[in-house]
């Protein structure tokens, strides 16, 4: 694999931070109800992450369907109807109390990454993806489990 590009590396980790802000605001209650004062219960706790990782796994379908457009043939085909399921997934399945939806979002980013590797493989990500997005994935499931296993 390639080295990860560093403007790529950094903004991808810093797009971890609001998953990580909701983990700070459930296991530090001081932090959560200045932040629900301040900026809205909506900011705190598991709805942070929650509301971000829908809006992220929609990105994602996005991306992919960027990479989608350098395929051909029914590769290309293919390759759109993929990419849609992300968002699909969070629209659909992101639901019914935090820690269903918690749930239903961590299987939807072990689905994209299975979805990354599928395009990574066929030469239509980066080199260097697979090995972002693989850092990505483990560092939102890890801000998810504490909503998933209380």
């Amino acid at each position: 694999m390639t080295q990860i590009p560093r403007a790529a590396l950094l903004l991808g980790l810093a797009g971890l931070l609001p998953f990580g802000w909701g983990v700070m605001t459930m296991w530090m209650p001081q932090v959560g109800q200045w932040a629900a004062l301040n900026i809205g219960p909506r900011f705190v706790g598991p709805y942070v992450s929650l509301s971000y990782g829908t809006v992220i796994l929609a990105f994602m379908s996005g991306v992919l369907w960027g990479f989608a457009t350098r395929a051909e043939g029914r590769a290309a085909s293919a390759c759109y109807a993929l990419s849609v399921l992300p968002a699909l997934w969070a629209f659909f399945m992101v639901g019914n109390g935090p820690v269903a939806a918690a749930t239903s979002l961590a299987i939807g980013f072990i689905a994209l990454l299975v979805l990354d590797w599928q395009f990574w493989s066929l030469g239509l990500a980066p080199k260097w993806w697979l090995q972002l997005r693989s850092l990505l994935t483990a560092g939102v499931l890890l801000c998810l489990a504490p909503v998933i296993f209380g």
